[in-house]
């Protein structure tokens, strides 16, 4: 994918689940330098473990990225085993993770310019805000469906 206007980009990606495996919800922020903010989405997954929300997320904010044409730079995840076991440092042994960690490297093999580094929780506000608000979104919208 080539990026010819040089945009860098920052994003921020956080999974989320109440309970293991619990309802779960994603958030993905993404940042142009000199642009600012230009795209911000909260999502519903349904039952699923935190691990699967944090991929899930990932794999959000690579599409995002495709779609929007940003090749070049920077996304922050503060899971810790995400970003490791894209690197490859740890091995992927959760067989529901395997298929996940397999298409987020392919999209970062198409998205040759992005990497991907670990941060702290608390530097990660925005995201999980938006993967809290994608999980109250979808419990409430589940009670309201079943009346």
């Amino acid at each position: 994918m080539s990026n010819p206007q040089g945009l860098l980009a920052t994003a921020h990606v956080d999974g989320a689940s109440r309970g293991n495996p619990g309802h779960a919800g994603f958030g993905v922020l993404i940042a142009v330098d000199g642009v600012g903010e230009v795209y911000r989405r909260a999502g519903y997954l349904g039952e699923t473990t935190n691990n699967q929300a944090e991929y899930h997320a990932l794999l959000h904010c690579l599409a995002a990225l495709e779609e929007l044409g940003l090749s070049m730079g920077v996304v922050y995840s503060d899971s810790e085993l995400l970003v490791k076991q894209l690197s490859g440092e740890y091995r992927v042994k959760d067989q529901q993770l395997r298929p996940l960690c397999d298409e987020a490297r392919a999209r970062l093999a198409r998205l040759e310019g992005i990497r991907i580094q670990h941060l702290r929780r608390e530097d990660n506000t925005a995201a999980d805000a938006l993967a809290n608000i994608g999980i109250d979104w979808g419990v409430k919208n589940l009670k309201e469906a079943a009346g």
